[in-house]
């Protein structure tokens, strides 16, 4: 180990342990019940609510998967996508915080997702909160393992260790640091990756630039390659029979620009469906200390999210010029934000930008793991098996089902060529299919009954498998986004079912009006 890379770990070393204090800080906070613990007792600030939902929503995919997707293979998958999130998290905020917010005080104070569609519905056999809770375990433990992929991936470049070993310690670390302050530190810690995170982007992608002779040759490199820099046009690298990118006198070898149709672009551009169903967004909704001051989270998210996955993007277009043969399979192009990094900065600046794909790894996973604890111990343990269950109870079983749940994440992580943006993109689509269109209808429409709500939710995630593992193989038209053709599927099932069985209750018409009208406490 040289003496950059000592000073990389020393700076990575000084970031974990600021986690690690915010973490012991709000340990006490955090442990008095189950709301502080999974909700933070409803007290977050508006940029705290704003900027932990968009870095534990961001995770290590938008340094490391998103910049991959353009350094492969050029802008319009990453654009449209970016696009997409861009326009979902600004909706999301508009339409859905201030009446979630509302609906969950109503909801007998619900704290968690399943809870909330629980309690929403006046349910006594808590038929939705078990089916919500379940999957929510399934797309978050897909989630995690997504994370720790990205520990693996960052330390295993970094410092030449065996990718499964640093795997198994990124996912400790998470683990250790979760189970010691719950939602409340999380959510602090959140805040502060969320500025390292777009530091890092920001500084990266101004230093990138300036090696590179500027945005004119970067854009005029970029604009060799086929299709790499058209927004309906897509660079196609030409692979040898072991899937690697062909290189010739020191080149990268591309064939002719694949098209890119407005069927591509919907599929893509589907991504910002997902908001309406991601529980650690929602969440941040539920927990802020005012419905007043969410119309000022909505601008910081808005332009957080905006100028993160901006930045992003023109990091893969830039590295695409800067290292043209570094990475030579779509797995490996991941790694091009890391090869930024340590070749352009001093090894303790490094070690700080380094730590940004920590933060964005860490303030993500810590999220997922918390949510997914929540909804058995909470939902399911206590809301279904045991209704008696002491706190202290709840507690111990959430942190029991934290080791669990991480040590699935580990196996499924394994696999050091997983790509990260396709792990990811398969569990958004899950949440997205699964909890929103059921959110969406929840909070708008009164004629939503219990039937429709658990029609949405099984039939959406079950159309993510089908259309994920056998429609798209038909390719053509079936090779989109599994999100599209899922959240369709499952907002018809609902309002069909809704329909064709009975009416909401006189009294759950009433929560939907006292919530409308603004009387809900």
């Amino acid at each position: 180990m040289d003496g950059n890379t000592i000073q990389i770990l020393i700076s990575m070393v000084i970031y974990m342990a600021v986690v690690i204090g915010i973490g012991v800080l709000y340990a006490r906070r955090a442990n008095k019940n189950s709301e502080e613990y999974f909700l933070g007792g409803r007290s977050l600030g508006p940029w705290v609510t704003a900027m932990s939902a968009e870095a534990s929503d961001m995770s290590g995919w938008l340094l490391m998967g998103l910049p991959g997707v353009a350094y492969w293979c050029g802008l319009a998958d990453a654009a449209w996508t970016a696009i997409g999130l861009a326009v979902g998290t600004y909706i999301n905020w508009l339409v859905v915080s201030r009446r979630l917010r509302r609906y969950s005080v109503r909801a007998n104070n619900s704290i968690t997702l399943p809870e909330f569609f629980s309690n929403r519905f006046r349910e006594k056999k808590k038929t939705i909160m078990l089916i919500a809770g379940a999957f929510i375990l399934i797309f978050f433990t897909v989630y995690a393992a997504s994370c720790f992929v990205t520990c693996g991936k960052l330390f295993s470049t970094l410092f030449g260790v065996p990718y499964k070993a640093m795997m198994i310690v990124g996912a400790v670390f998470v683990l250790l640091y979760t189970l010691l302050g719950g939602f409340l530190a999380e959510s602090v810690s959140d805040f502060m990756q969320a500025i390292v995170m777009i530091f890092a982007l920001t500084v990266i992608v101004i230093i990138g630039t300036v090696k590179a002779g500027g945005i004119g040759a970067v854009l005029n490199n970029a604009g060799e390659i086929p299709g790499f820099l058209e927004l309906f046009g897509l660079a196609t690298p030409t692979l040898d029979a072991n899937g690697q990118q062909l290189v010739e006198a020191g080149k990268p070898v591309f064939g002719n620009a694949a098209d890119y149709g407005l069927l591509s672009v919907f599929s893509m551009m589907a991504w910002g469906l997902g908001y309406f169903g991601m529980p650690q967004v929602l969440l941040r909704f539920m927990a802020i200390r005012k419905e007043e001051e969410l119309k000022r989270s909505r601008r910081i998210a808005t332009v957080w999210v905006v100028i993160s996955l901006t930045v992003a993007v023109f990091i893969g277009i830039v590295g695409r010029q800067l290292f043209p043969i570094a990475h030579l399979t779509k797995g490996a192009a991941e790694n091009i934000f890391i090869t930024l990094s340590t070749s352009s900065l001093p090894g303790i600046l490094a070690g700080f930008v380094m730590a940004g794909i920590l933060a964005a790894t860490i303030s993500s996973s810590d999220s997922y793991l918390l949510i997914a604890a929540s909804a058995f111990s909470k939902n399911i343990f206590q809301g279904i098996f045991k209704k008696n269950a002491s706190d202290k109870q709840v507690m111990t079983v959430s942190r029991i089902t934290l080791l669990v749940l991480t040590l699935v994440g580990i196996v499924i992580a394994l696999d050091e060529k997983s790509v990260i943006f396709q792990i990811v993109s398969f569990a958004w689509a899950g949440f997205g299919a699964t909890f929103g269109p059921l959110m969406l209808f929840s909070l708008f429409w009164k004629r939503t009954n219990k039937a429709g709500a658990i029609a949405g939710m099984v039939s959406g995630a079950g159309m993510v498998f089908l259309w994920k593992l056998v429609i798209s193989k038909l390719g053509g038209v079936f090779a989109i986004y599994e999100l599209l053709p899922a959240f369709i599927v499952s907002s018809l099932c609902i309002v069909i079912v809704s329909l064709l069985t009975k009416e909401p209750s006189d009294e759950i018409k009433e929560d939907f009006e006292a919530v409308r009208s603004g009387k809900y406490e």
